[in-house]
């Protein structure tokens, strides 16, 4: 392993799509406040805030300690098991969701109330 290159991080890696897996596939309310890439294998999944919280589930349960912001215009890693930033090497492309999708997010789900249900 060079010494640029951190366990649990694949630079290589596309993100899986534009929206939280999990809730695009209807698993709880179907939206989300802030997105999360894997930095392992690419998944994007919801923040914490969110109401189902699926980025940091799909990264305990995976095994895969690092999260990466997956907003326009932030760039960092966090790191699940030692609740701590890192700084690490650039993700492939895209680093963000498109800036023609809300956020919260996705368009025609997120609820009139939806701060109400944020964590």
């Amino acid at each position: 392993m060079a010494d640029s290159e951190i366990r649990g991080i694949d630079p290589s890696v596309r993100p899986s799509g534009d929206g939280c897996v999990e809730c695009l596939a209807g698993e709880g309310p179907g939206w989300w406040f802030h997105l999360r890439r894997c930095a392992a294998c690419g998944h994007i999944g919801c923040c914490d805030s969110s109401p189902s919280q699926h980025g940091t589930r799909h990264a305990r349960e995976a095994g895969h300690p690092f999260l990466a912001s997956f907003e326009p215009g932030e760039e960092w890693l966090w790191n699940v098991e030692t609740e701590e930033y890192y700084e690490g090497p650039e993700l492939a492309a895209p680093a963000a969701h498109p800036l023609s999708q809300p956020t919260p997010g996705p368009l025609g789900k997120v609820p009139a109330d939806w701060q109400a249900h944020l964590h």
